[in-house]
Parts: C-alpha cells; sequence; structure tokens
C-alpha cells in the first residue's frame, strides 16, 4: 500500500475522541509484522515496540514516538420529537464549517448517514443572511420520520464525524477530513516498515505509541508515558498553518511545502532546545526539508508527556496542514514524507548524550 492509499484508509475510518477503536484495529493490522510486541492499555492506546542494537546492552535508551488516533467530531445530546439530533462538538470546531456538511453516525445498527441540517438563505431574515449559526442551533438530519424513528437507531451519548471524499489534487496535496493527525499514525506505520527492512544499529528500543484522546485533555498520552518513562519523546502531529494570501509571515505558522515543521514552542510545551537543534541539524546533513513553526499557537500530546514523572525531553514534528478541524483538511504528500523520514533519522541517530 502506497502512501496516499495508507493515508486515505485512516482518513476515512470512523475515529472521533473516545470511539478510536476501528482506527487501532487497522493499524495494528498494518504493522503486525515489524514489530516484537503490540499491546493495548487500559485508555486505549495502542503500544508497538521495536528493539534494535545489542539486545544484552546495558545502557539501552528508550524512545517514544507518538501519534493520535482520534479526530474532532460531534456527541448526540438530544433527540428531537420531529427526528432531529441535537449535538455538541467533540474537539475544537468553529460554527464556520458546519451547515450542510455529511456527517457519519455511529448508530446501534453500524454507521449511518446524515447531515448537518441548517436553515436555508431562504428561510432566514436578511439581518441573519451573513451570521454563523451557532451548534447550538443545527442538528443531524438522519431522515427519521420522527423521534422514535430516530430512537431505534441512534441515543444520546453516541458519536457522529465528518464524512468526506478523500481525493489527491493539484501539485501533490491531498484532501480529507482527519489529517489530524492520521497523517502522523501513518507516517509511524510507513516508518515501522522501514526499520523492519533495515533495522538501526544503536542501542535502542523505539516505543510507537498510536493514543487515544488527544482532542479532549490529551490523557491518552499522559498515561502512556508515565507507563514507559522515555529518554526521549517524538510526538508526530500536523499543525494549523494560514499560507493563505494577505496573511503576515509571522502568522502564516508555517508553509505547505517547506518540509517537516519542528517545533519551538506553542501553547502547552516548550520544546527541548538540543532537540530542536538536533532535528534542523539532522534535516540539513540528510537532505530533508524542514522549517521551524514560527506562531505560537495551539497544543498537542507534548504538553502532558513533557512534564511526565522526572521530565521527559520531547520534540514535535508537524506536517503543515491547511483549513485543519474540518472536513476539508488539505496538506502536501512531500511535507508528510519529510515528517517520516526524519523522525527516522533521528531514531537512527539517537546518542546517550542528546
Amino acid at each position: 500500500m502506497n502512501s496516499f492509499e495508507l493515508i486515505k484508509r485512516l482518513c476515512n475510518t470512523f475515529g472521533p475522541t473516545g470511539c478510536e477503536d476501528a482506527v487501532a484495529e487497522l493499524i495494528k493490522r498494518e504493522i503486525s509484522d515489524d514489530c516484537q510486541n503490540v499491546s493495548t492499555d487500559r485508555m486505549g492506546n495502542l503500544i508497538a515496540t521495536m528493539r534494535f542494537g545489542d539486545l544484552n546492552a546495558v545502557k539501552r535508551k528508550k524512545i517514544m514516538v507518538c501519534a493520535h488516533m482520534d479526530e474532532v467530531g460531534f456527541m448526540i445530546n438530544e433527540i428531537k420529537s420531529n427526528g432531529y439530533l441535537g449535538i455538541a462538538t467533540v474537539g475544537g470546531i468553529s460554527d464556520s464549517v458546519l451547515a450542510g456538511r455529511r456527517v457519519s453516525v455511529l448508530s446501534k445498527k453500524g454507521l449511518i448517514n446524515g447531515v448537518i441540517a441548517s436553515k436555508a438563505i431562504h428561510h432566514k431574515p436578511r439581518k441573519d443572511r451573513k451570521k454563523t449559526t451557532p451548534i447550538d442551533k443545527l442538528y443531524i438530519d438522519i431522515g427519521a420520520r420522527d423521534g422514535d424513528q430516530a430512537k431505534e437507531y441512534v441515543g444520546v451519548g453516541d458519536f457522529a464525524t465528518f464524512e468526506s471524499e478523500f481525493y489527491a489534487f493539484g501539485d501533490g496535496y491531498v484532501k480529507g477530513k482527519a489529517l489530524d493527525d492520521r497523517m502522523g499514525c501513518a507516517a509511524m506505520i510507513e516508518m515501522m516498515h522501514r526499520l523492519h527492512a533495515q533495522p538501526a544499529e544503536n542501542d535502542v528500543d523505539v516505543y510507537f505509541c498510536f493514543t487515544v484522546r488527544e482532542e479532549i485533555g490529551l490523557s491518552g498520552a499522559h498515561a502512556v508515558a508515565f507507563r514507559i518513562r522515555p529518554d526521549l519523546a517524538i510526538v508526530l502531529e500536523t499543525t494549523a498553518v494560514a499560507d493563505i494570501a494577505d496573511t503576515p509571515a509571522a502568522k502564516r505558522v508555517a508553509d505547505t511545502g517547506s518540509g517537516a515543521v519542528i517545533s519551538v514552542m506553542d501553547k502547552s510545551t516548550m520544546y527541548d532546545r538540543t532537540l530542536v537543534n538536533k532535528a534542523i541539524e539532522t534535516a540539513n546533513n540528510n537532505g530533508i526539508k524542514a522549517q521551524l513553526k514560527r506562531y505560537v499557537s495551539g497544543g498537542n500530546d507534548a504538553g502532558p508527556i513533557h512534564k511526565t514523572a522526572e521530565g521527559i525531553k520531547t520534540l514535535a514534528i508537524s506536517v503543515p496542514t491547511r483549513y485543519l478541524h474540518s472536513p476539508a483538511c488539505v496538506a502536501k504528500l512531500d511535507d508528510y514524507e519529510t515528517v517520516s523520514m526524519l523522525c527516522e533519522q533521528l531514531i537512527r541517530e539517537f546518542k546517550e548524550e542528546i
């Protein structure tokens, strides 16, 4: 399976926060032949271990590489008598990307189709036509006759996600939902394939952690980091960029097409400067495109990881992604490949003094 097909399958799998099981099963099938051990912890994190070098070495080191499996979505919080479903967001979703969007709802009878319903412009007062409709005024329409029929399929507390076609377009771009963070998961899978085919020679145990619940509370990464207590953690992510017209350079965050994004700091983490410099040096020495994140925004699993136990040196490498947390996220495959390549090279070059 090539990168495009792998990312497509991952992105099209249903997996909002708290419902990552199907994504985990897909990943487990992909990596089962690559690693010495695969396990699932109490939180639902999927942890795959690969050991390299002299397995009897006294001073073996531990590296944790992680990407989260969950995506943003919706929770059903009301079933109206007319059959419409009230919703709340799971994770940060702008009201501006909701009205009229297709969704998949995980029902008692499997996945069913729905649409986020909103008044057509013809039915809105003129004063409201240019306003964004808030989520508490929006509903999911599953085509139910009434509330009783809707309840045959769904209940309060059920979940939904965007339903969005995944496709390639333009100069090497892809569009789909859930690029955050299925691209990080795909990068780890492909890295594991390469490391299985050509093992690293240094004495390291690498824990590839596909984490849960990142979009709500970052709790999965906290649990798995506490369990492993690695010497180094590398978080593979996507980062929201605004490389569009009329955006000042400093606020663009990063640029699509310019390679892996190395974070210096964000809203939850000040990254280890030694690791940041090592990542820049490794990218330069190996001809891997990379850039620094130049706007302080967002946060990810690095937030809880770097504060775990006595503290863990942590680095974040991201795919620059447009229109994040929407049904039409856009990224460039070349950038995705640089994230996977840079992380792999850091693993192969890991030394005790880092």
